[in-house]
């Protein structure tokens, strides 16, 4: 309500530019400070689930997200990803999408009640994928990779989708390797050092995984938006494996998991493990240059090509080459 010579006026607002966001929480996704407000505390409780296990790490600027749920639409579906100059847009479609500022950190995010109540949903489409973007503007480079660590030093397990990242690293975890990330590392870009950054909170996992660990048959499979079906695992439920957020790292191994393939541990350049692990999305020439010039802090690390068949040939592979770089 305002007044105007006298008169007070109710300008209506179809933007809902004056929605009350009235739940208000400060989260630390991979140590990274967020400020989230929202209208909804389904939304709270889909944020618990992916950051509230996560203390302060990093003192830098921090993310921003408003996220309103409003009664209409359907379920999202993937969304689609644009970006031109400095905003990104996410839509699956006209009750859920979002607008991404990688200017100012902000994200401002708009889903249907159904989407909300959804948590895997609301988690996988909107709140985990914007943030990660976020974060690859300015601290962290994103990287397809698993980490482990041991004596201080980590080993990133590069290798395509479905190459056996998440397995072998939880398999080395169960060995008494400390788990950093299952599939998703992020490398610090502030420094001079190679630090990785993981998620090691929860694991997931395709859905034929109990069949190599049968303690994880009690977790139910689920369908993504993007149509794979995995299992997801708190880590919490595992006391006797380590976890840590971050790893200095000290070498690279490119997974090579085929039928038939002897067993062997394979020279590789350091570059072509690099090269394929910038190989994502771009974000522009600014942010890409930025991601490049953190990975090469790689190019002088230890690398191999694992080439394997059975699990227990790839851990075994996996704790020679870690033994010859000092972190068995």
């Amino acid at each position: 309500m305002t007044t105007y010579g006298g008169l007070e006026i109710a300008r209506p607002d179809p933007l809902l530019c004056h929605l009350e966001l009235p739940l208000r929480r400060t989260y630390y996704p991979v140590g990274f400070r967020l400020h989230l407000a929202t209208n909804s505390r389904e939304v709270v409780n889909a944020a618990d689930a992916c950051w509230g296990e996560y203390p302060p790490e990093f003192a830098f600027e921090p993310l921003q997200m408003r996220v309103v749920v409003e009664a209409n639409g359907g379920p999202a579906c993937q969304p689609t990803f644009r970006l031109q100059g400095h905003l990104m847009s996410a839509v699956s479609d006209a009750h859920n999408f979002a607008v991404v500022d990688f200017h100012s950190l902000l994200a401002c995010i708009y889903v249907s009640k159904e989407t909300a109540a959804d948590r895997s949903l609301m988690r996988w489409c909107f709140l985990e994928s914007t943030a990660g973007t976020l974060l690859a503007q300015r601290y962290v480079a994103p990287l397809h990779a698993a980490t482990v660590a041991r004596n201080g030093t980590g080993v990133l397990l590069c290798g395509a989708s479905g190459a056996g990242k998440s397995t072998l690293s939880f398999a080395a975890a169960s060995q008494g390797w400390t788990f950093v990330s299952d599939d998703c590392t992020w490398l610090l870009i502030s420094g001079s050092d190679a630090i990785a950054i993981g998620r090691p909170h929860h694991a997931r996992f395709r859905d034929d995984a109990p069949s190599l660990f049968p303690r994880l048959a009690r977790y139910n499979a689920h369908e993504r938006p993007n149509g794979k079906i995995t299992i997801e695992v708190p880590m919490r439920a595992f006391p006797e494996i380590r976890t840590a957020l971050r790893s200095k790292i000290g070498g690279l191994a490119w997974l090579d998991r085929r039928r038939g393939r002897p067993p062997a541990i394979k020279p590789v350049a350091p570059a072509e493990v690099v090269r394929e692990l910038l190989n994502s999305a771009s974000y522009g020439s600014q942010v890409d240059a930025m991601h490049e010039n953190a990975t090469k802090r790689l190019l002088d690390l230890p690398a191999c090509r694992l080439q394997y068949e059975s699990l227990d040939d790839g851990l075994r592979l996996f704790a020679e080459f870690a033994a010859g770089i000092g972190a068995a």
